[in-house]
């Protein structure tokens, strides 16, 4: 697996998988479960690439610097 989510991407990510996990436990709906996409973001964050950014070939990592 190639790394295909950058450093701020990854923060986003991390920071929202957090706050949709969190949501789970404050929010009084069936519409809670959703909150369970925090996992998605967290793991995509943590681990720096994203399966939807592979297939569509994207990537938000900065290139390498030729000296």
């Amino acid at each position: 697996m190639r790394k295909n989510v950058g450093s701020n991407d990854s923060v986003m990510r991390i920071v929202s998988g957090v706050a949709l996990l969190g949501a789970m436990f404050w929010i009084q709906s069936p519409w809670r479960w959703l909150g369970l996409l925090g996992i998605v973001y967290l793991m995509t964050g943590i681990l720096r690439w994203c399966p939807a950014y592979a297939l569509f070939g994207v990537s938000t990592c900065t290139p390498p610097v030729d000296d």
